[in-house]
């Protein structure tokens, strides 16, 4: 079995970062209420499917292939994650809600499927759970594939729990970060050191 726990605690670090789904959540609760974040939650959360699917057939064919492939896929990921890392440390994360950012009315349907595709369409996502997914994958244990599923299910529950959270509070949140701009810099600090140490420990021997 995969360590869950851990997978679970490094999940809502990357989710709780700043990043373009969970600002969107959080803006369109604050423009069209509660519900319309809620919907726009489920959309993204809706979308991680996609990128499960890519990315579990896609590993379980790499290591049936080529088993030593895993280690090279393991490093791959290692850097990257410290990559991520460096990235989010040089972000300047602004949540500041001025007139740019303020969406404009939509439909539940329009919010929910405009979420789903913006997801799908975001390739660092499907990248990010390949390189992620493996790193928590217990290869001795054998079926990698129900794993990765096991894995991507936990991923996308606690994301629809965070974003869902972020709707419901939006309101309270959004006047929060009004008040305390840096607040989401210090995150985005945080989760930087977090995925880079998480790259470190991954590429280091056991």
């Amino acid at each position: 079995m995969p360590d869950v726990f851990l997978f679970l605690a490094a999940a809502m670090m990357l989710t709780l970062a700043p990043g373009p789904d969970n600002i969107y959540v959080l803006t369109r609760g604050i423009a069209q209420g509660r519900k319309a974040g809620l919907v726009a939650a489920l959309g993204f959360s809706s979308g991680l499917f996609f990128h499960t699917l890519l990315a579990v057939l896609g590993f379980a064919a790499i290591i049936k292939a080529y088993p030593a492939a895993y280690h090279a896929l393991q490093y791959a990921g290692a850097a990257y994650l410290v990559y991520l890392g460096i990235r989010t440390l040089r972000s300047a994360a602004s949540m500041s809600m001025d007139a740019t950012m303020t969406p404009v009315s939509l439909g539940l349907s329009r919010i929910y499927w405009q979420s789903v595709i913006a997801n799908i369409l975001n390739p660092k996502v499907t990248l990010f759970f390949i390189a992620f997914l493996p790193q928590f994958v217990n290869v001795q244990a054998g079926h990698v594939a129900w794993q990765m599923l096991l894995l991507a299910v936990v991923f996308i529950l606690q994301a629809l729990a965070i974003f869902s959270a972020i709707a419901f509070f939006s309101g309270i949140v959004g006047a929060y970060f009004k008040r305390q701009a840096r607040a989401a810099l210090y995150l985005n600090r945080l989760a930087g050191c977090a995925f880079v140490g998480l790259g470190i420990r991954i590429a280091l021997p056991e």
